[in-house]
C-alpha cells in the first residue's frame, strides 16, 4: 500500500499528548505534519499549509469539530478523518453526512490510524480511466456493465447494480444509509431506510459466498456500509 511522496497531513487536535504521538508516528512514515490546537488555527492552517488530508478532533476548545467539517467543505474537498471519543451513532452519522471521509474512535492504534490516512489519500489521488473495479474475487466492469465473482457472472437488477456502484464510488470508506438513499433512490426517499436494508441483503445474497459473513460489503454498525478496497496489484 503506497503513500504519495511528501503527503501533507494537518492535525487539528488540542490534546498535547495525542499531538505528539500522532505527529511522531506520521513523521516516521514519511508524512509532513502541521499541528493546530484550535478550530481557528486549524482553518487558518488549511489555507497556508494546503494539506492533502486533515485529521480532526471534534472536541476543540473554541468550536465543535462538526462546524469545522462544515467550514472545510465549503472551500475544499480534502479528505477529512475524524478522531473523537464520541462513539454514539448520531455523532458518527452527522460527521459523515457533513463530509467527513472516515471516523476513528479514540483510543485508536497507530497502525489503524496510518491505514486510515493512506486510504483517505488514495481516494483523493487522481483515478485512472479504467472503468474496472477489482477486489479479490469481485469484479465490476463498469464499461461493460458486468459483475462477476470468482469468474462467475452475477446478474443484478438495475437497482442492485446502482447500489453496488454507489458503494464502489468510495471503496474503503463508510457510506451512510442516507447517502446511499440519496444516490440510488433520490431525495424523496430520505426516510425509507428499509430500502437499503432489503437491497443490501439481496446484493449480498448474490455476491457473497457466505452472506452471513460478508467479505465484500462490510457493515459499520449504526453508521452504514463499506465496500472493500480495490486491489492495488494490476498484474
Amino acid at each position: 500500500m503506497s503513500t504519495p511522496s511528501g503527503a501533507r497531513v494537518l492535525l487539528i487536535e488540542d490534546d498535547a499528548s495525542i499531538q505528539r504521538v500522532v505527529s511522531r508516528n506520521l513523521g516516521a512514515h514519511g508524512f509532513a505534519v502541521a499541528v493546530a490546537g484550535s478550530a481557528a488555527d486549524g482553518l487558518a492552517s488549511e489555507t497556508t499549509f494546503h494539506p492533502d488530508l486533515v485529521l480532526l478532533d471534534l472536541g476543540l476548545p473554541d468550536a465543535d469539530g462538526i462546524e469545522v467539517i462544515h467550514r472545510l467543505r465549503e472551500r475544499t474537498s480534502v479528505p477529512i478523518v475524524v478522531l473523537s471519543v464520541r462513539d454514539a451513532e448520531p455523532d458518527k452519522v452527522r460527521a459523515l453526512e457533513l463530509g467527513a471521509d472516515d471516523y476513528l474512535t479514540k483510543p485508536f492504534g497507530v497502525d489503524e490510524l496510518i491505514a486510515r490516512v493512506r486510504v483517505g489519500l488514495r481516494h483523493a489521488a487522481p483515478s485512472s480511466n479504467e472503468a474496472v473495479f477489482r477486489a479479490g474475487d469481485l469484479l465490476i466492469d463498469i464499461a461493460r456493465r458486468r459483475v462477476a465473482v470468482a469468474g462467475r457472472d452475477v446478474h443484478l437488477t438495475p437497482t442492485e447494480y446502482a447500489l453496488l456502484l454507489g458503494l464502489a464510488s468510495r471503496p474503503g470508506t463508510v457510506m451512510t444509509e442516507a447517502g446511499l438513499l440519496r444516490r440510488v433512490w433520490g431525495p424523496d426517499y430520505r426516510a425509507e431506510h428499509h430500502y437499503v436494508h432489503v437491497y443490501m441483503a439481496r446484493l449480498r445474497k448474490k455476491l457473497e459466498p457466505d452472506p452471513a459473513h460478508p467479505r465484500f460489503i462490510r457493515t459499520e454498525i449504526g453508521v452504514g456500509y463499506r465496500l472493500v478496497e480495490p486491489d492495488t496489484d494490476k498484474r
